[in-house]
């Protein structure tokens, strides 16, 4: 059986009865100027570095290294360049729910979306 993730759109997204975790995949400066409500900020480069066993620990956050596989997790970015990237990885690595947001903050933010600056509330 193949593994796969989800594409939904901003609006699937904010009108899913129960939200998954939402991770950010920019860089911290791109996330500290407007992210979506709630969204917890892991770059690709450092979720990708995390692959590399040797790296893993170093690398990823423990609340990240202790998600159960059955959560549901959706990823952003600012265009859905690099979401599809991290939940083709996140599906690889056993998550069974992942969803990919389709347009990213560019179209988040087109909507007119809420959007919060600075730091998320860490887990």
């Amino acid at each position: 059986m193949k593994a796969y993730f989800t594409n939904i759109s901003p609006q699937e997204f904010a009108q899913l009865n129960q939200q998954p975790l939402l991770i950010d995949v920019r860089s911290k400066l791109e996330y500290l100027t407007g992210h979506a409500p709630k969204a917890i900020n892991l770059s690709l480069p450092r979720i990708l570095l995390g692959n590399i066993p040797i790296l893993r620990q170093r690398v990823l956050p423990e609340w990240f290294l202790n998600l159960p596989k059955d959560e549901p997790i959706a990823i952003i970015c600012l265009s859905a360049h690099r979401s599809p990237i991290i939940a083709k990885e996140l599906v690889k690595a056993g998550f069974t729910q992942v969803f990919n947001i389709t347009g990213g903050m560019l179209e988040w933010r087109r909507l007119n979306m809420v959007t919060f600056t600075g730091k998320s509330e860490a887990i």
